[in-house]
């Protein structure tokens, strides 16, 4: 009877801890991840060219006209950060270095990403991600 006691509470305190670092984890990587996008994309002047790609392409500026009239306090997420955990646990870190690893070859296109994203996540989801990526943009 001790033994399955001491069993169990290890069981338990094993599962804490497992919780503990899955939740902190996630968190701590969409943070990092965040930082470093948001800090590369300033500084390598990106942003700006982002911005002009979106005005000159008709799809992906009808893509985030969306954004404009969505009603923020509907969405599941308004932050940066929790659209980073979001999509880490939806997508996976490693699919998602996949994604980066095709654009930069020039093997995957912005319809196959938009596609790929829409199988992955809630219409929610994806408004809440235009709406973030909007106020990035235009802030």
């Amino acid at each position: 009877m001790k033994f399955i006691k001491f069993l169990l509470v290890i069981v338990i305190v094993l599962g804490a801890i497992g919780y503990g670092v899955y939740h902190y984890g996630v968190k701590f990587a969409s943070e990092k991840v965040v930082d470093t996008i948001s800090s590369e994309l300033e500084e390598s002047g990106q942003m700006d060219e982002i911005k002009t790609t979106i005005e000159s392409d008709p799809q992906l500026k009808s893509f985030m006209e969306e954004a404009k009239t969505a009603d923020s306090s509907k969405l599941p997420f308004t932050t940066k950060e929790e659209a980073t955990k979001v999509i880490i646990q939806k997508v996976g870190i490693s699919e998602l270095n996949n994604i980066r690893t095709k654009v930069q070859n020039g093997s995957m296109t912005k319809e196959q990403i938009i596609q790929e994203m829409e199988g992955k996540l809630t219409d929610e989801e994806i408004l809440a991600l235009k709406v973030i990526v909007y106020k990035e943009l235009y802030k």
